[in-house]
């Protein structure tokens, strides 16, 4: 029955996005862009194709939230976010869900529950999609068959670009949201949240810039890395993860920083309390404390955007609550 009520309020805080979409305020960068999406709460600006001055990364279009009020006399807290195209118009998605972020921001700050923030989403690349979000210095830690078994699926070191990806966010996009609104520009205001694949590059955002960004929401983490067939690839999806575990211990001082995971049980997320245990461990005895590392699983919630949608107040009230 509890699975049930949860899976009930994820359906209908999807569906209560969408509906809210009847008022649409102006907004100013983007606008007159078929692909900019609505938001019924704040303002966007949408910029297409953002490129990258050096070219580190594909260009890709950008979304900046900004919350109803903004104003360049405050100064705002920065969460940047992946898989950008994701959060926040259903109708513009293919399977017509979203993360509601900015009826979940929004009310939140109207609520005072949370510090100002703007909310930069990253559009993915589609087609290098797990190149990108795939931490790069894990790699290292494989093992010469490991690494060979990676190459075959496409992710060998050459293949690699999370590194390149991150560096395009601290040296590139960075900069641009920095001069273009009222930000708060240090690492203790400064977050990276993403689900799937987007919580394994989000928690790689924090070790490998710690003087960039605070704070990690990562929500369903694939933390086998890329791999998804685990009654065919169980060889290779143990060591990877302790990889991506060892990866994290030696790289993230305990309490550095503010580090949120967690997990459904259902479809994908079935298959992550394994590993996801393995990491709650490692943490545990590192000595993190629960002001900075918060580990939880839903009951009934699945890898999709309506199910991060019903809970994204969780790790957003952990990382930027008053």
């Amino acid at each position: 029955m509890k699975k049930l009520i949860v899976l009930a309020l994820a359906l209908a805080v999807a569906a209560s996005c969408v509906s809210a979409r009847k008022t649409i305020p102006p907004g100013t960068a983007g606008d007159g862009n078929p692909d900019k999406p609505n938001v019924s709460v704040g303002r966007l600006d949408f910029y297409p194709a953002f490129e990258s001055k050096s070219g580190l990364v594909t260009p890709r279009n950008v979304y900046v939230w900004l919350p109803e009020n903004y104003s360049k006399k405050k100064k705002y807290a920065v969460v940047y976010m992946s898989d950008g195209q994701n959060l926040f118009d259903a109708e513009k998605m293919f399977n017509h869900q979203e993360w509601c972020v900015d009826e979940v921001f929004g009310s939140l700050i109207a609520e005072g529950k949370i510090q100002d923030c703007i909310v930069v989403g990253v559009a993915n690349s589609i087609r290098t999609r797990s190149q990108e979000y795939f931490p790069q210095d894990v790699f290292q830690l494989y093992s010469p068959e490991l690494k060979e078994y990676s190459a075959g699926k496409r992710m060998g070191e050459n293949d690699l670009l999370g590194n390149n990806y991150l560096k395009f966010l601290v040296e590139d996009l960075k900069p641009f949201i920095d001069s273009t609104y009222s930000t708060r520009k240090d690492r203790e205001h400064t977050f990276h949240m993403g689900s799937s694949m987007g919580g394994l590059i989000s928690s790689y955002a924090v070790a490998k810039y710690p003087e960039v960004f605070g704070g990690a929401g990562c929500l369903s983490t694939h933390s086998v890395l890329y791999i998804t067939n685990y009654d065919a690839e169980q060889d290779f999806i143990d060591p990877a993860n302790q990889c991506y575990v060892d990866y994290l211990k030696a790289n993230l001082k305990p309490n550095s920083c503010k580090i949120y995971m967690d997990r459904g049980d259902q479809t994908l997320d079935a298959q992550y309390p394994k590993y996801q245990d393995r990491l709650d461990r490692m943490f545990r005895e590192a000595g993190w404390d629960d002001a900075h590392y918060v580990s939880k699983v839903f009951p009934g919630l699945s890898h999709v955007e309506s199910s991060w949608a019903s809970r994204l107040d969780v790790p957003v009230v952990f990382l930027l609550g008053k």
